[in-house]
């Protein structure tokens, strides 16, 4: 179970989704029984008859920026730039007044320390330093320098959603109006209803799924909300490159859980309420944030827990997520929270459904 081989999947292409559900809660609910390991299929908005009265739903408000900037290097040549630690960026801002943080560069050469590039809307950024696939990028303008990376920026979706979304592309007119259409429908769609604390360059997925009315259906039945924030980095696509899995070392993100909500979940607790995370971001969090007993300790900081099998949990009880990619430390952390062979068998009865994979996919509930 520690070969990252174990982790293997076939996917079909035609299962990626590259567009969500049109209504989120219709999307396709897969229900995994640890007690009977049973699998039932649903709609998302069964939900409201799987969770009990008392339940706390805890999800993570992380909002994504527009962190994928596309611009020219002095020589004209063409490149992109994609901010992977905001949280870092604001905390420099705040201390220095300059925004320097982690990205991203793409570039048929990679450009050297010292290079200005241009990046649109007036956006100069100088490359700092590289640390081997991670570059140090410094972008002018001080606290002007925000405004304009949500004029500038591009919604930093997955590699495996396909948009044509650079501007310099010999393409027809249709080409680029549908291109312009899927950044402005993407720029709602990749942020779940509940996103409020800017800061995730990923979007914590699972929480998709959920509507306005949904959450107010599901306060009415006695189901509580409580919000955590981990803004999610880049880290979550970088594939593991380690054959034993247990040599991956995961990046580390930003997270903040407030004393109200520490207190919160661990009433529950202490109720006999289960805690139910929306999310693999909200259950790392919790269980980085609990103590042997899983009483929850409020902070901030940077979370670089990676979950795997033989991991003992100790404050989640249930779990709602999304299909994740073969070989993934997502893949592996479901698989810690119930088995890692059922989990693969309920992978295969998910492609034979027909079920929709990854971001803008369908989602499982594991209780």
């Amino acid at each position: 179970m520690y070969n990252l081989s174990d982790y293997g999947y076939d996917l079909p292409e035609s299962l990626i989704a590259q567009a969500p559900c049109e209504h989120r809660s219709l999307s396709r609910l897969m229900h995994l029984d640890r007690r009977t390991h049973g699998i039932c299929h649903r709609r998302f908005l069964d939900i409201t008859d799987l969770l009990r009265p008392g339940d706390l739903l805890v999800v993570n408000d992380t909002r994504v920026v527009p962190a994928r900037l596309l611009g020219h290097k002095p020589t004209g040549g063409r490149v992109e730039v994609l901010i992977i630690d905001y949280a870092a960026g604001m905390k420099h801002l705040a201390d220095t007044g300059l925004f320097q943080c982690d990205c991203l560069i793409r570039a048929s050469r990679r450009p050297d320390p010292g290079t200005v590039l241009e990046l649109g809307y007036n956006i100069r950024a100088t490359v700092i330093e590289h640390r081997d696939r991670i570059s140090v990028v410094c972008f002018d303008g001080g606290n002007d320098f925000l405004p304009r990376l949500k004029k500038a920026g591009k919604m930093p979706l997955p590699p495996y959603i396909k948009r044509n979304q650079d501007p310099d592309r010999k393409s027809d007119s249709q080409e680029q109006a549908d291109a312009q259409r899927y950044e402005q429908k993407d720029r709602l769609d990749y942020q779940t209803v509940y996103a409020t604390a800017e800061g995730a360059v990923a979007a914590p997925t699972a929480g998709l799924h959920f509507t306005q009315d949904l959450l107010e259906t599901l306060s009415a039945r006695g189901v509580d909300v409580a919000r955590i924030t981990l803004h999610v980095g880049y880290g979550t696509f970088v594939p593991v490159r380690v054959r034993d899995i247990r040599d991956h070392q995961i990046h580390s993100e930003y997270f903040i859980i407030d004393e109200h909500t520490a207190e919160r979940i661990n009433q529950a607790r202490a109720d006999g309420r289960r805690i139910i995370a929306v999310g693999t971001t909200s259950v790392r969090t919790l269980e980085f944030c609990s103590d042997d007993s899983g009483r929850i300790c409020a902070g901030q900081g940077r979370c670089d827990l990676f979950i795997y099998p033989g991991y003992r949990f100790k404050c989640v009880d249930a779990m709602i997520t999304n299909f994740h990619l073969p070989e993934s430390t997502l893949l592996m952390l479901i698989s810690a929270f119930y088995d890692r062979q059922r989990i693969l068998d309920a992978y295969k009865v998910a492609v034979a459904e027909k079920y929709r994979f990854f971001s803008y996919g369908d989602a499982m509930f594991i209780e």
